[in-house]
């Protein structure tokens, strides 16, 4: 027979005064189950606030970017076959290529990078930089990577075509070698060859993705291949006129470069795109297993949040032998009794779930904020603690319950 809505109170009502009657040692008892929550939800926040960092600086480069490489960015070096191994690189040819035919590409930027054994010299007066990568590409770079020019200019067509001996640097680079002072149009030594500066990059916030630790030094990539010839092989990103273009794009872009590279019909790309949903995808993969290692170690919180609810529980049974006597004695069923200590055992575990969720929503925000990240508070997990919490209880009360109930009235009465 079910419990009425009267006697649900009255159950509800009796758990909140065992639980005010035994203040500490019910604290005792849900500390395991708080941590548990707490961790949870402390976990979930911040493996939350990592992956929408990462996300946002994804989308700083924009969500139409695609990325061509000879091998797929994702694969492991040591996955590579033979033939994978043998590809030939990407070049200019296929940028201009990717430039001339695909009408839903907006924009081109090859990068070629060289470093010198030793680490790039980089000089103004006396001053040096702290050994700056060198970076060759074309003027769609800013366009196709959502940059901007904090001063000056970045370089041109005309600067392109020309082989114009002029470079953009950024922050860190100008601070370095001019101390304050104003950059532009200041002619510095790369590797020992005489530029002048034309424009200083704008500073990325990035965490993760754009390496702000080392600075670069930008040059027209036309310049680059006069400076360094037999740096060949290069990396290629093109940027879609719209989201909503980038399949066609993607679709143009392998219809022209199997046409350019000569790969036979029939026979797979020798070459490999990347977008920045197959980036979010890969990192939403990594904080799978993050968030599975998290269940992991906050369901042993809770296990031992769950038997010293059981324990406790048995404890109050033998406490309160007496009282369940004299309750059956009056005509309190088996239901009665069964449902008061469950609903005891999870009125205590819930309130450990509460106190846990709001202990982890504040763990959570706290380095969240330390660390940069966005705020994340996710309903789903918040949810998920909760019930879990009362699951804890009703699992770990179910033998006390019924322990309860199977007491004889008679010698309940009797126990002292």
């Amino acid at each position: 027979m079910l419990m009425t809505p009267t006697e649900i109170r009255d159950a509800i009502i009796m758990a909140l005064g065992a639980l005010r009657a035994n203040k500490f040692r019910a604290f005792l008892t849900i500390l395991g189950v708080m941590v548990g929550v707490s961790s949870v939800i402390g976990l979930a926040s911040i493996i939350g606030g990592l992956n929408g960092q990462m996300a946002n600086e994804i989308d700083q480069l924009g969500s139409n970017v695609i990325m061509v490489t000879k091998n797929d960015m994702m694969m492991d070096h040591d996955e590579l076959t033979e033939s994978q191994r043998n590809r030939k690189p990407i070049t200019v040819g296929e940028a201009e290529a990717i430039l001339a035919t695909c009408s839903t590409i907006d924009g081109v930027s090859p990068q070629n990078y060289y470093f010198q054994p030793g680490g790039n010299e980089v000089k103004f007066s006396n001053r040096k930089a702290n050994q700056p990568s060198v970076m060759g590409t074309w003027p769609d770079f800013i366009k196709v990577n959502n940059r901007s020019v904090a001063q000056g200019r970045f370089f041109s067509e005309t600067d392109q075509q020309y082989r114009s001996m002029v470079c953009v640097i950024d922050g860190k680079t100008s601070e370095a070698l001019f101390e304050g002072e104003h950059p532009i149009d200041r002619e510095i030594r790369i590797n020992g060859n005489l530029f002048r500066v034309v424009g200083v990059m704008q500073d990325v916030k990035a965490k993760f993705i754009d390496d702000n630790e080392r600075p670069t030094v930008m040059i027209p990539l036309s310049t680059f291949q006069k400076l360094y010839p037999w740096e060949k092989e290069l990396f290629l990103q093109a940027k879609a006129r719209t989201q909503a273009e980038i399949d066609k794009a993607q679709e143009e872009i392998i219809n022209t470069l199997r046409i350019y590279r000569k790969v036979p019909f029939g026979e797979d790309n020798d070459f490999a795109l990347s977008t920045q949903e197959q980036f979010k995808s890969f990192i939403n993969n990594i904080t799978k297993y993050l968030y599975l290692a998290m269940i992991v170690i906050t369901s042993v919180g809770l296990m031992v949040g769950g038997i010293g609810v059981a324990n406790i529980m048995l404890v109050s049974v033998t406490e309160r032998t007496r009282e369940i006597g004299i309750r059956k004695a009056i005509g309190a069923r088996r239901v009665n009794i069964i449902f008061q200590f469950l609903t005891e055992a999870m009125t205590l575990s819930g309130t450990g779930g509460v106190i846990g969720i709001i202990i982890g929503i504040a763990l959570g925000s706290i380095v969240n904020a330390i660390a940069g990240f966005p705020l994340v508070i996710s309903i789903v997990w918040i949810i998920i603690g909760f019930g879990v919490s009362v699951s804890v209880g009703l699992i770990s009360g179910i033998y006390p319950a019924i322990k309860a109930s199977r007491q004889d009235p008679i010698e309940a009465l009797r126990y002292e």
